[in-house]
């Protein structure tokens, strides 16, 4: 196996919206990509690698490292990026619900952050980047989100633990907190409503989210770090 050649990072959630943007930021900085979501198309660029697969199966986590490794020879940075958000009063969250969101989110950055943490552990270093949500520090009443906050708020805390579990050994932790960001998952007739949500009366663009992940993979001091990219939420209202 080579652990020589370009630094490798690994991206879920990557078929569109942020995660499309994050695969190809980091194509730009010269890393190979594996690339993960459950309809992801596969790509042209021989430096990326895409794996379909469901992320809160299990199978999907291991499916991925095991293809960087195998592919690439080494794992360098996981983006946690793949993630639901389904805003209901909570007493209407039904099983399904709770289930999907916790399996998205929670299970989808378990096993294969373990898995990455074990190879970057390995090879000495790495960095690991949660996409979370500003709803997890800063609860609004005109978004009814438990579900967000259970799962998001449980990834902000995991962020800071493993930024101190693995301090000493060269591997960072850190997320990215967003506040509404326009990708596809909001309909253009929502976007006036949503922009109204955060002080600067408008939403994020992907680029302010890439921009911060990338920040904190040049950022070798910052580990444990929340990055809010929330349009002022998170400051007041």
């Amino acid at each position: 196996m080579s652990t020589h050649g370009p630094k490798v990072a690994v991206i879920t959630g990557a078929s569109q919206g942020i995660g499309a943007g994050l695969v190809a930021a980091y194509r730009k900085l010269g890393y190979a990509v594996v690339a993960t979501s459950r309809t992801i198309a596969e790509s042209q660029d021989p430096e990326v690698l895409t794996v379909q697969g469901d992320i809160a199966d299990r199978a999907t986590a291991e499916r991925v490292i095991a293809s960087a490794v195998e592919r690439f020879g080494r794992v360098d940075t996981l983006v946690n990026n793949a993630g639901v958000f389904v805003a209901k009063p909570f007493i209407d969250y039904t099983d399904d619900d709770y289930r999907r969101v916790l399996g998205i989110n929670v299970d989808g950055f378990f096993r294969i952050t373990q898995l990455a943490i074990e190879r970057m552990l390995e090879q000495g270093g790495g960095h690991v980047v949660q996409i979370t949500s500003v709803l997890a520090d800063r609860a609004d009443s005109r978004v009814t989100s438990v579900l967000a906050s259970l799962t998001k708020g449980g990834l902000q805390s995991a962020t800071k633990a493993l930024a101190i579990e693995y301090a000493t050994r060269g591997i960072r932790s850190n997320a990215v907190s967003l506040g509404t960001i326009k990708t596809p998952m909001h309909p253009e007739e929502s976007h006036e409503a949503l922009a109204a949500l955060h002080p600067v009366n408008r939403l994020g663009e992907i680029s302010d989210v890439v921009d911060a992940v990338i920040y904190l993979e040049h950022a070798p001091f910052v580990t444990g770090e929340i990055l809010h990219v929330d349009g002022g939420v998170s400051a007041g209202q």
